[in-house]
């Protein structure tokens, strides 16, 4: 066999383990993509329903406000608890899906509007004719429907954000991710609130 016979051989092997190469790279780049984009979609999800509670507060606390002698520290806490989601959507959500502080300062303000909201509930027990007003029983169910899709669609951006870590960690997809920096970080999961593991007192 000719030396010109080997060399094209050789090269012929290099050209196919180029071309297999970039189709790998470029498969997994955009499988990558494809479960980043998901992720991506399933967050704003998120904070539509999360919006949608924000939404209802400034109307619940007009409701509440015409029981005469209703407790002002409480519908103080509720607003108070809103304006600081409000403050945390505005300016530390860019990231939040792959940034740790990011989530953190979003989920720590997310909750504490829901155990302000909790304690509203609680409290609006002592007031029976505050109760039996039609305006406050629709707010009343828009609210409970928020929360369950709150929950629902937390769930979903979990399950999205683990089929990209999964995805992200594995072998050669690994490699591949840490070539291109923050921009294919490792997704950060909902946790649930502190004391959630304890049955919930509130009653509606």
């Amino acid at each position: 066999m000719s030396t010109k016979v080997i060399l094209l051989g050789i090269l012929g092997l290099v050209v196919v383990l180029i071309i297999a190469a970039v189709v790998t790279f470029s498969g997994t780049y955009n499988s990558l993509v494809g479960l980043d984009q998901a992720t991506q979609a399933q967050w704003a999800q998120v904070e539509n329903v999360y919006q949608r509670r924000a939404d209802l507060v400034p109307n619940l606390v007009a409701t509440v406000k015409g029981a005469a002698d209703f407790e002002k520290s409480t519908l103080t806490a509720v607003t108070e608890a809103r304006a600081k989601v409000g403050q945390v959507t505005q300016g530390a959500l860019q990231n939040a899906t792959s940034d740790p502080a990011a989530m953190e300062r979003f989920q720590q303000a997310q909750d504490g509007l829901s155990s302000a909201l909790s304690r509203l509930m609680v409290v609006v027990e002592k007031y029976p004719d505050l109760k039996a007003t039609q305006a406050f029983r629709d707010l009343q169910i828009q609210l409970e429907g928020t929360e369950n899709r709150i929950s629902v669609e937390r769930m979903r951006f979990n399950d999205t954000a683990r089929a990209f870590n999964t995805k992200r960690e594995s072998f050669p997809t690994v490699m591949i991710a840490g070539f291109f920096g923050a921009k294919f970080n490792a997704k950060i999961y909902f946790k649930a609130q502190s004391g959630a593991e304890k049955a919930p007192e509130v009653k509606f």
